[in-house]
C-alpha cells in the first residue's frame, strides 16, 4: 500500500507540471463543451481530439483525452435538466427527476445535486481505480496467449451482447471490424490479404480513419438527412447551481453507495459502460429507494443515482484498459488508440515499463474531478450560451476536423478517401440500426485476438482444447458463453410474454 501511495504522490507531482496541467484544463473544458453542444457525442468529441495529440508526448495526450472523458459524463446533464435535451444516452434517466425538479422552479437545486453526484462518483471511481489496478496487473502478468485470446474474446462478446440494438446487427458490425483489421500483410506469415493488388491497402486500414469517419462524418451525414435541430429557447440564460449540504447528502448515503457500486462494476465489465450503469442504478432505486413511490416526480434520489453511476463507470473502464489492454467503451477505445499511436501497448507490463505514466493518469483523474466541479459550478452560464450555436455550423467544424485529423497522421490523401468511405459506412449503420462500437473495437482488438490465437495454435500444436483446460481461459470462455446466451434468452422470454399477453 505504501508503494501505491508513493507512486500516486509522484503522479500528482507530474500531473501538476505546466504542460500536463494545461492538457488537463483543455480536456475538461472541451469535454464539457462537447457534452453540451447539440449534434456532438462524447465519443465523437474524443475521436476529433485524437489527431491533435499527434505532436504531443504520450502523457499530456492521455491526460487530455481522459479529462474529456471525465467531464463529458457530467456536461450532458446540464441540458437534460434545463431543456430536456439529453447530451448522451446516459443522461436520459436524469430527465425523469432532474427536468421534473427544474420544471417546478428548482433548477438550481437539480443542478447542484447533479454536480455533487458527479464529483462524488468521480472521487469514488478514482479511489477504486488506484486500488484495483495493480492487483489486476499482477494477476494479468501470469497470463499466456490462451488467456489473452479468451479475455479479448470476452471483450468482444460482452460489447455485442450488451448492445441495445439487434444482437445479429451487433455481430455483423463486430465481424466487419475484424475483417477490416485483417486487411494488409499478415502479422505471422507475412502474406498480403484482401489487398486486391491495391498499393493503398498493403499497409492495412488503420483504426483512426474507421473511428473518425464512422463516428464523426457518419453522424453528420445522418443528422443532415434528419434536418439539423434548432437551438432551444434559452430565455435570459440566468441559471445557477445550489450545492446540497453535507446533511442533505448524508440522507442519501445508501443511494450513493448503491450507485457507486453499480457504476464501478459496469465499468469493469467490458461493454457495459455508463449508459447501462445509469439505467440500472435508476432501476435499483425504483426497487430499494426509501421514497421509491415518488421516483420520477423530481426527487434528489432520481438525480443522484444515474449521475453517480455514470461518472463512477469511468474509473471502472480504465482498469481493464490499463491492465489488459481491453477498452470497455467507445471513449476508452479511442484512448487505447492514443496509447498505440505513441507506441505503448496497455497491459500488465505497463506497470513495470511505464509506472510514472500510469500513476500520472490516476492522479489526473483526481485533479480532473476537482476541476470538473469548479468548471461546472462557475461556468454554467457560458456553457448554456453555447447552445445558441446552430447545429449546422457545428457540423461544418466537425467535418473539417475529421479531414484535418485524417490527413495529419500520414500526410496521405488516401486517408481522406478512407474517412469518406467509413463516413458513408457510419451513416448507413445509423440508418439501418447497426451499432458502430463493435466495428471500432473489432478494428482495434482484431489484430490482438488474431496474434494471440495464432501464437496459441503454434505453441500448443493446434490443440484448441487448451482454451478450456487452463483455469483463467476456461473462466473467460464461460463468461463469453453467458454474455452471448443471456440476451438471447432474455429476448426469447420477452417475445413469449408479449405473445401470451396478446393471446
Amino acid at each position: 500500500m505504501f508503494d501505491i501511495l508513493h507512486s500516486l504522490a509522484a503522479g500528482f507531482i507530474h500531473v501538476l507540471a505546466p504542460v500536463n496541467l494545461a492538457a488537463l484544463a483543455v480536456g475538461l473544458v472541451v469535454g464539457m463543451l462537447v457534452a453540451v453542444l447539440p449534434g456532438l457525442t462524447l465519443v465523437m468529441g474524443v475521436v476529433l481530439a485524437l489527431p491533435f495529440t499527434y505532436g504531443m508526448s504520450v502523457t499530456p495526450s492521455i491526460i487530455l483525452l481522459t479529462a474529456m472523458y471525465v467531464s463529458g459524463t457530467y456536461g450532458g446533464a446540464i441540458t437534460s435538466i434545463l431543456f430536456r435535451i439529453p447530451g448522451e444516452p446516459m443522461d436520459v434517466p436524469l430527465l425523469w427527476d432532474g427536468y421534473s425538479m427544474a420544471h417546478v422552479g428548482r433548477p438550481a437545486e437539480a443542478l447542484g445535486w447533479t454536480l455533487f453526484a458527479a464529483v462524488t462518483g468521480g472521487f469514488i471511481t478514482a479511489t477504486i481505480m488506484v486500488t484495483l489496478a495493480l492487483p489486476f496487473a499482477k494477476v494479468a502478468l501470469t497470463f499466456d496467449a490462451p488467456e489473452y485470446f479468451a479475455i479479448v474474446l470476452f471483450g468482444f462478446t460482452s460489447v455485442v451482447a450488451l448492445d441495445n440494438g439487434s444482437l445479429g446487427n451487433a455481430f455483423i458490425s463486430l465481424l466487419l471490424g475484424m475483417l477490416i483489421s485483417a486487411v494488409g500483410v499478415d502479422q505471422i506469415y507475412g502474406v498480403a490479404r484482401f489487398t486486391y493488388g491495391t498499393d493503398m491497402l498493403n499497409g492495412g486500414i488503420g483504426y483512426l480513419p474507421v473511428m473518425v469517419g464512422a463516428y464523426g462524418l457518419g453522424e453528420v451525414l445522418a443528422r443532415l438527412e434528419q434536418g439539423f435541430a434548432s437551438p432551444p429557447l434559452l430565455g435570459d440564460g440566468k441559471v445557477s447551481t445550489r450545492i446540497p449540504s453535507l446533511a442533505e447528502a448524508w440522507k442519501l448515503r445508501a443511494t450513493f453507495a448503491r450507485s457507486s457500486l453499480v457504476g464501478v462494476l459496469c465499468g469493469i465489465v467490458p461493454g457495459a459502460g455508463a449508459t447501462i450503469a445509469s439505467f440500472v442504478s435508476y432501476g435499483i432505486e425504483g426497487q430499494y429507494c426509501r421514497r421509491r413511490d415518488r421516483l420520477g416526480s423530481g426527487i434528489p434520489e432520481g438525480i443522484v443515482a444515474p449521475q453517480v453511476a455514470s461518472t463512477a463507470s469511468v474509473g471502472g473502464h480504465m482498469v481493464p484498459l490499463l491492465t489488459l489492454g481491453i477498452p470497455g467503451s467507445g471513449a476508452t477505445a479511442v484512448i487505447l488508440g492514443a496509447f498505440l499511436l505513441h507506441g505503448i501497448q496497455p497491459g500488465p507490463q505497463i506497470f513495470q515499463t511505464q509506472p510514472l505514466l500510469v500513476y500520472t493518469i490516476f492522479a489526473s483523474v483526481f485533479v480532473g474531478v476537482i476541476g470538473m466541479g469548479l468548471l461546472g459550478y462557475f461556468a454554467i452560464r457560458p456553457l448554456i450560451k453555447v447552445l445558441y450555436l446552430p447545429e449546422a455550423i457545428v457540423s461544418v467544424f466537425v467535418v473539417m476536423f475529421c479531414l484535418i485529423g485524417a490527413y495529419s497522421e500520414h500526410n496521405d490523401v488516401s486517408d481522406l478517401w478512407m474517412i469518406v468511405v467509413f463516413g458513408v459506412v457510419g451513416y448507413l449503420f445509423e440508418r439501418w440500426r447497426f451499432p458502430i462500437a463493435p466495428m471500432v473495437l473489432g478494428c482495434i482488438l482484431g489484430p490482438v485476438a488474431e496474434g494471440a490465437l495464432m501464437t496459441t495454435m503454434i505453441s500448443y500444436h493446434n490443440d484448441w482444447t487448451v482454451f478450456f483446460t487452463r483455469p483463467v481461459s476456461a473462466a473467460a470462455m464461460a463468461l463469453t458463453a453467458v454474455a452471448l446466451l443471456y440476451p438471447a434468452i432474455r429476448g426469447l422470454r420477452r417475445r413469449r410474454s408479449v405473445a401470451a399477453a396478446a393471446s
